[in-house]
């Protein structure tokens, strides 16, 4: 057999990631060792190292019934148990969406949230993070076979009353009759809503995430599903099957649910022709079968409006068989090679590029300034050294007029603080009304006001018309920031200058806060919920739960949205002048250690030459400082970023 590729990468990927962590837990403990740190930056350190702690990397599977979307998953991810771990045998196929991790706190188990939950006002997030609601089955992963048993729990179903069905939006009386099923008494529906599958594989410990979504029934009844799951995933594997080619409801997912989910992006977007085995004929010979594929692969990116190579043809049953079996012609006829190529060099290294950019925005700007003090106070101590070495130190006179002129600088410089404090001010004053403008007290009226008007009407008109008066008036919210944002940039930009024209500071280009990203996002929200909203499923779907459910998931995540701006301003009016700060901080500490030398130099019966030599054993500790800066930017992989290079919350 091969290497497994996609494993290889993923280890690779987890190394570098636990790598990237101890450079910046290196540089968090540089700066308290040289004295640089301050509660907004460390915190803000802190952050980030909890964010690449608990990062992981999602991959969603979508797909119709009866397409093989599970048999793919084991078939990449879990041959190596010797089993077909996830139930995937014809007409069982997985029930409820089901997320596969680890949980490195909480042990191995499967979590089922009953179907019935869909009746509360609850979101699938708020339910997940209270594991009493649901219903837990322990697993024991040294027996393959008990969890491959446990595992039968997801697919199954009950049977209800039609009119509980019908509450649930889980029936629909004209989908039924075209299927000849009209007027029944009960009505046979899934046991659960959602699963939650935690063990020790080595794949879902390196952080690997898997989300199996199952069918237009649940995408269209799920609105947390489409408008938040999907998005958040860094790869969704859309699968089809070969035989049939894009269906109707094929059509539909992708329409609706996948293509909305990457935001007008093709980015971690995978189309698996599934099942390719059933396309194998002998007789048509190896040419003939190449063929057939090719068309479908045509035909089928035609219909999606996709580039061909974007579609993989597979066989997961046949891959999965030759994996466990050892059979490395098996596999190579299976295909599966091209897809597992695809999420190892594709996916994976478009993450790593992500959290790069991340790491870049939230920390760079703090390690370029690190990086110019140090080097600004040793090109100082330098240049103070080669000043020295010219001085008379004999001559009292020349010494008591040095001291002199540095007692002046002492207090034009203390003069200059009281002002700096002065303007700080005055920004503080500035930077709470910017804050204030995402206050969350605002958003709950708006909130409160439309979703009052919403339960008076549930028609789709009047929907359409209630979400759209939502997003106008947070639009109205965001842009009244407009203005505060500016004044407050200006005011930044000002205080900045001051110094600089006053002091001969570096100059440094302050980072800015711009709204652009929280409007774009809120635009973005608004078109997902109308695309939702105006799926034929939901059309169909006329029962109140869907249309309470996609109101209540477009709420949550504008609101996510603007407590994020919230946080986003909070932070950046913490910190926005905590450069300026340490350069102040650094230009006292010098004019302080030139007075203490002139001091020194005056009162020392030593030699000239024992005085140059203390100043110049003055200047190790600076070079040690600038050169442990050096070797951790270099582990963190910073280098290979320009500094200036910003991200998209944060503007000049």
């Amino acid at each position: 057999m091969r290497n497994l590729e996609f494993k290889e990468q993923m280890h690779e990927y987890s190394l570098w990631r636990a790598q990237l962590i101890q450079s910046i837990e290196m540089y968090l403990q540089w700066r308290s060792r040289y004295g640089m740190n301050d509660p907004h930056s460390t915190e803000s350190i802190l952050n980030i190292l909890r964010g690449l702690q608990s990062d992981r990397i999602t991959l969603a599977f979508v797909a119709e019934f009866s397409r093989g979307k599970t048999e793919l998953i084991n078939a990449l991810f879990f041959a190596e148990t010797g089993l077909r771990l996830l139930p995937s045998s014809p007409g069982r196929t997985t029930m409820s969406p089901t997320e596969l991790f680890h949980d490195e706190k909480g042990g191995s188990y499967i979590r089922l949230l009953n179907i019935e939950s869909r009746l509360e006002d609850i979101s699938l997030a708020e339910f997940k993070s209270n594991p009493d609601r649901w219903t837990q089955i322990d697993l024991d992963c040294n027996s393959p076979t008990q969890m491959q048993e446990a595992f039968k729990e997801l697919i199954a179903t009950k049977r209800v009353p039609r009119d509980m069905a019908e509450k649930l939006g889980l029936w629909n009386e004209r989908e039924a009759a075209a299927q000849g099923i009209v007027n029944p008494e009960t009505v046979e529906i899934p046991c659960w809503r959602h699963a939650l599958i935690s063990f020790p594989h080595s794949l879902l410990q390196e952080g690997l995430s898997i989300l199996d979504t199952p069918g237009l029934n649940a995408l269209g009844t799920e609105p947390e599903l489409t408008l938040s799951m999907l998005p958040s995933a860094q790869a969704v594997v859309f699968v089809l099957a070969a035989d049939t080619g894009v269906t109707k409801s094929d059509l539909e997912i992708w329409r609706s649910h996948v293509c909305s989910s990457r935001s007008h992006s093709r980015q971690g977007l995978a189309v698996v022709m599934n099942k390719i085995d059933a396309m194998w004929d002998d007789l048509a010979g190896e040419n003939g079968y190449d063929d057939a594929i090719r068309s479908q692969i045509q035909n089928s990116a035609s219909v999606l409006k996709i580039n061909e190579e974007s579609i993989f043809p597979v066989s997961a049953k046949q891959a999965l068989l030759a994996k466990v079996k050892g059979n490395d012609e098996l596999y190579q006829r299976s295909r599966l090679s091209a897809l597992e190529n695809y999420l190892a060099n594709n996916i994976l290294k478009h993450r790593r590029h992500i959290l790069m950019e991340t790491i870049v925005r939230d920390i760079g700007f703090m390690v370029n300034e690190s990086a110019n003090l140090t080097h600004a106070s040793l090109a100082n101590g330098v240049s103070q050294l080669e000043e020295f070495k010219k001085i008379d130190f004999q001559n009292h006179d020349m010494t008591g007029k040095l001291m002199a002129e540095t007692r002046d600088k002492q207090n034009a410089y203390m003069a200059n603080v009281e002002n700096f404090q002065a303007s700080r001010r005055v920004f503080n004053l500035q930077a709470k009304m910017l804050v204030d403008s995402f206050a969350k007290e605002k958003i709950d009226e708006i909130i409160r006001s439309t979703r009052h008007d919403m339960s008076k009407s549930l028609t789709t008109y009047g929907m359409k018309q209630n979400i759209r008066k939502l997003f106008d008036e947070l639009r109205d919210l965001l842009q009244d920031s407009v203005d505060i944002t500016n004044e407050t940039r200006r005011l930044v930009k000002a205080i900045h200058k001051k110094f600089k024209d006053e002091h001969g500071f570096k100059e440094i280009e302050p980072q800015l806060f711009s709204i652009k990203q929280y409007q774009f996002e809120l635009e973005q929200v608004f078109e997902e919920g109308e695309a939702f909203r105006s799926s034929t499923k939901t059309t169909m779907t006329e029962q109140s739960i869907v249309i309470n459910k996609l109101y209540s998931t477009l709420i949550a995540k504008a609101r996510n949205i603007l407590r994020q701006a919230h946080d986003d301003a909070k932070t950046w009016s913490n910190g926005v002048l905590t450069p300026l700060m340490h350069q102040i901080k650094d230009h006292r500490k010098q004019i302080d250690s030139r007075l203490m030398m002139l001091r020194k130099i005056n009162e020392s019966k030593n030699s000239v030459a024992e005085n140059i030599a203390h100043l110049e054993a003055e200047l190790e500790p600076l070079k040690r400082q600038r050169d442990e800066l050096s070797i951790i930017i270099k582990a963190m992989q910073l280098d290979a970023y320009s500094a200036d290079k910003t991200g998209t919350r944060l503007e000049n």
